[in-house]
């Protein structure tokens, strides 16, 4: 309650609510007695009896108590598990009012922070899903026991502690979710040490499952709170026998309480080094901690807008900003003269190397550190781009690196972005030099409120 707004409610109380749009983390807004009200699954024009779960002096949030009007776009085939875990926070409206959705966050990102000429950027038709469901190729489930002591592995719920056991997740890919229900019976059988968060005891936290739908195989890692690893020859030997596609098993060191999911540290226990993987005509090595995108068909559908923005020259010299494990460059390599990539995280420049090796790509290179920090060292050595590539995490680029592609001045600019809001507010600066040709944005998260945008800037004559 504040004076200004007179607004009294409690904790438990329900009320009617008419919601009027969607928020940026795909809930429902609408507005009790002019005091803005955040209900997760409730839709626009949507009427329901909400009970407040949270008050604050600035807004309420709720959860649906009775939908008594429900909107033509409600899908009638949601999963049930959607209100329970995170991950699904877009599975009650039909897919393709999710991607007009996302795509309409981006407008209201620009209209919100107003980067130079943004209404009259043009955006290409969005780029839905062929195939909404079972996408994940990569599953990183927390391990836990229930009331009975049973173990159990899947989600919390959101900003909680509670554990989900997840038997299904239909954004999953069904190999990922049938290797973690086949680990928890060796697990149980072999009385492994789970670890409790409540008395920091135990070692084995959750397990990551990264699948290659080229191989039909699987890279299994285990997050523990020790480098120990009980019965570890007795778990090898089992899982080989009972979970053959597992080809490569690694354990990563986390002692944190809460926070990162992965460690600084892994070692190999048993199998193969890398997961091999493909993207169009390429093939990647993937270690356990690099990052590859989670959907493969609308990565293949990424790069393609990518290279289409970039229109590539056997001239160009491109510099590929946030490498990772240089699946983006390397797409592009045999188009232009050179890919020079910059990636601060040191096992993502060694799996890039190695892919570059491994499509025998020879006019690639790959340097350790921050790009703001690495590029203006590589103009110091006389080198010069033509085209840059920037795919930053959802925090945006660093001001500090705003600043240096300003003073670089590449003649094109692609920019991917997995945050509307950050990607608005980025560009307010980087048109001082830069104008926005075109937008378009590809739907790499079905059912979940996150947005993909590719953005192409070319420098300005002004």
């Amino acid at each position: 309650m504040t004076e200004s707004n007179s607004v009294v409610v409690e904790v438990g109380q329900r009320f009617p609510l008419t919601a009027k749009k969607i928020g940026i983390n795909g809930e429902g807004i609408g507005y009790f007695q002019h005091k803005v009200t955040f209900v997760p699954g409730l839709l626009p024009d949507e009427v329901a009896v909400v009970e407040a779960t949270q008050v604050t002096d600035r807004y309420i949030r709720g959860k649906i108590h009775q939908l008594r009007h429900r909107s033509a776009q409600r899908a009638t085939d949601a999963p049930a598990i959607a209100g329970e875990v995170g991950g699904l926070e877009l599975a009650h409206l039909k897919y393709p009012q999710q991607v007009f959705y996302k795509n309409d966050l981006i407008k209201q990102a620009l209209e919100r922070y107003k980067p130079r000429g943004y209404q009259h950027y043009e955006f290409l038709p969005a780029i839905g899903a062929d195939n909404p469901w079972h996408y994940r190729n990569k599953a990183q489930f927390p391990i836990g026991k229930d009331a009975d002591g049973k173990l159990i592995s899947g989600l919390y719920q959101p900003n909680t502690q509670n554990l989900v056991d997840l038997p299904e997740m239909p954004t999953q890919s069904e190999l990922t979710l049938s290797v973690v229900r086949r680990l928890l019976p060796i697990l149980t059988e072999l009385d492994m040490p789970v670890y409790d968060a409540t008395a920091n005891s135990g070692i084995i936290k959750a397990v990551a499952v990264r699948e290659s739908k080229l191989h039909h195989q699987v890279q299994l890692t285990f997050i523990t709170n020790s480098k120990k690893m009980p019965h570890k020859q007795a778990l090898l030997v089992s899982i080989a026998e009972k979970i053959p596609e597992v080809t490569g098993i690694f354990q990563n060191l986390n002692q944190t309480k809460r926070g990162l999911f992965w460690g600084d540290e892994t070692w190999q226990l048993a199998g193969e080094n890398y997961l091999e993987e493909q993207v169009g005509k390429l093939r990647f090595l993937l270690s356990p901690r690099a990052f590859f995108q989670l959907d493969l068909a609308q990565t293949e559908k990424l790069y393609q807008v990518v290279a289409d923005f970039l229109a590539p020259k056997p001239s160009d010299t491109l510099l590929d900003a946030y490498a990772g494990v240089g699946t983006i460059g390397l797409t592009l390599a045999g188009k232009v003269k050179s890919v020079t990539g910059i990636e601060e995280i040191p096992e993502s420049v060694a799996d890039a190397k190695q892919n570059a090796v491994h499509n025998r790509i020879t006019n690639a290179t790959y340097h350790l550190g921050k790009v703001e920090t690495e590029l203006p060292k590589l103009q110091a050595d006389g080198q010069t781009f033509s085209a840059m590539i920037v795919d930053p995490p959802r925090v945006g680029l660093a001001p500090k690196l705003m600043d240096t592609i300003l003073e670089a001045r590449p003649k094109t600019l692609i920019y991917i972005s997995c945050n509307e809001s950050t990607l608005a507010q980025n560009l307010v600066k980087l048109t001082r030099s830069y104008r926005v040709e075109k937008i378009q944005m590809i739907d790499m998260f079905p059912q979940t409120a996150r947005v993909e945008a590719v953005v192409k800037l070319v420098l300005s004559d002004k």
